[in-house]
């Protein structure tokens, strides 16, 4: 068919299946590029508009933007600045939608709804060592208060002895707010969110527990692997993500380069001699898939100088000495999982989210991660609480959690007897300005 005939045609398609067709061959390809196309649908959407005015009121009239000048540019030219701009649109709607936030949380109250107002979801690339990349998208999400939980298992896993690293995306259609929904194969952009590396994945994985068929490895940031037991091969891929700029992480970032987060331009205070060390306030969820165990907020923490050792402030949460602070979780611990046609709980174990605000309600340290529950070989010697003694612990580039827990066999409940929070002093000083 003659070149003018498809330039024709492709005149008349919108947006999404201008750039599908541009996915064909080559001709197509500059054929869906042409600038008079482009220009039309950009002038269309972003048409610049001169106010008349009158007497007795004001009138617009749209401009047209098709004249010789505007045509005469380098390829590709009107179809950047439409995308550029549709993106600029979207990122300004979505601000605006999250910028109501929850008093508790200090996050935005409606991450859930934007999210799926735009069609934000998320796929895993497992890349092997040949080079050849795997991709699995069908996944089962699951919205908590403070992250959201994604679920990826198929009978299709490639093996695992052959994979290098696993790549996590958010993924977005390329023009969000098309009247359509979105189609799977329609254009989309990627987002990289981390990259995780899986050679000798049992060795530099951290072993969370098993049940009789699965065997759970972490990664950090947030990565949940189960692995068959007796094959040793891949049964499900779970990632936790918290929700602490999820969407800018998910939507606004390359498939090469993560979103790169604002910087903390810090508020000096030379009044406050202990600025930085007082009034955090902690919110934390504790889950499992299948249901939450705890969700509470802690305020008024702090951290005297005298407590400042090892590079770390420490944020006393629960102590014994403060009985009013203790709590207990609902229900039996452990980790739901699920996959084509099985499904099971590996139990002392689950997700711990952590949300710590500074003294302005801002998101101080936040994330979302699975841990699991040691025994202690130490039995509780308290009076109140005559137990098996658990702990659990989590530790990054930020900071430290140190939990402990005693079972109660009679009421069939654990009691937390001690949280405490260690944050990072180079993360406080970057943060405050200050110099502990």
């Amino acid at each position: 068919m003659p070149s003018e005939m498809l330039m024709k045609i492709f005149s008349y398609l919108d947006v999404a299946s201008l750039l599908s067709v541009g996915c064909v061959n080559k001709h197509f390809y500059h054929l869906a590029n042409d600038n008079a196309i482009w220009l039309k649908i950009y002038s269309r959407c972003f048409q610049p508009k001169r106010t008349i005015w009158k007497m007795k009121s004001e009138q617009t009239e749209p401009v047209s933007l098709v004249c010789a000048p505007l045509l005469d540019r380098e390829p590709r030219y009107w179809k950047k600045e439409y995308i550029s701009k549709q993106i600029a649109a979207v990122k300004t709607r979505a601000m605006r939608l999250l910028k109501p936030v929850d008093p508790y949380t200090g996050l935005p109250r409606k991450n859930k709804e934007s999210m799926k107002a735009y069609g934000l979801s998320w796929m895993i690339v497992l890349k092997d060592k040949n080079g050849k990349e795997h991709t699995m998208e069908k996944a089962n999400l699951s919205f908590k208060h403070t992250s959201v939980t994604i679920l990826w298992y198929s009978i299709n896993w490639p093996c695992l002895d052959i994979l290098s690293t696993l790549k996590l995306f958010g993924v977005m259609p390329l023009i969000p707010g098309e009247s359509r929904a979105p189609s799977r194969n329609g254009p989309r952009r990627r987002s990289l969110i981390a990259e995780y590396h899986l050679a000798n994945l049992t060795e530099s994985g951290v072993a969370v527990g098993a049940d009789k068929l699965v065997q759970l490895f972490s990664l950090n940031p947030g990565l949940l692997i189960g692995l068959w037991k007796e094959k040793n091969e891949i049964a499900f891929v779970m990632a936790n993500l918290h929700y602490h700029q999820l969407f800018e992480r998910s939507a606004l970032g390359s498939a090469t380069d993560p979103y790169a987060l604002p910087p903390n331009e810090p508020v000096l205070d030379d009044i406050d001699p202990e600025y930085g060390l007082h009034d955090y306030r902690l919110h934390l969820d504790m889950h499992g898939g299948s249901g939450a165990y705890l969700c509470g907020t802690f305020k008024n923490l702090f951290c005297r100088k005298g407590d400042i050792a090892n590079g770390y402030l420490r944020l006393t949460v629960v102590s014994l000495k403060d009985n009013v602070k203790l709590l207990s979780l609902i229900g039996t611990v452990g980790i739901s999982w699920e996959t084509d046609v099985l499904k099971g709980n590996v139990k002392d174990c689950y997700v711990m989210d952590v949300t710590l605000l500074d003294e302005t309600g801002k998101p101080f340290w936040c994330f979302s991660a699975p841990v699991y529950m040691e025994l202690s070989s130490e039995a509780s010697s308290l009076y109140v609480y005559m137990g098996h003694i658990y702990t659990t612990d989590y530790a990054d580039s930020e900071g430290k959690v140190c939990l402990e827990l005693v079972w109660l066999e009679e009421s069939k409940e654990y009691i937390i007897v001690s949280l405490v929070l260690y944050i990072s002093t180079k993360k406080v000083n970057g943060w405050f300005g200050t110099n502990y």
